[in-house]
């Protein structure tokens, strides 16, 4: 369940630095943030597919790693982030 290519770059269009940017930390948490949102909904129908819910872990786990990094490397950025993104409550 990949992203479609034009909700891929309108993601990367939205979070990148600057004009070149595909490669950045809010750029891969923004588009970490989309493909789990798209299989959350998955997983109300489907409760027992625990391969899938491995994979979802999986991205969730790298989405922290690299809000970790951010965090440690600039913190207004990751504050930023978090807002937009609205991971917090």
């Amino acid at each position: 369940m990949s992203l479609v290519k034009e909700k891929k770059t309108e993601v990367i269009k939205g979070f990148r630095v600057h004009e070149q940017d595909t490669g950045s930390p809010e750029v891969q948490v923004a588009l970490l943030t989309e493909r789990i949102n798209e299989l959350t909904p998955h997983f109300k129908t489907h409760k027992k597919d625990h391969h899938s819910r491995r994979g979802l872990l999986m991205l969730v786990g790298t989405r922290r790693r690299l809000l970790d990094y951010l965090k440690t490397i600039d913190t207004t950025r990751y504050q930023k982030l978090i807002d937009r993104l609205s991971l917090r409550k």
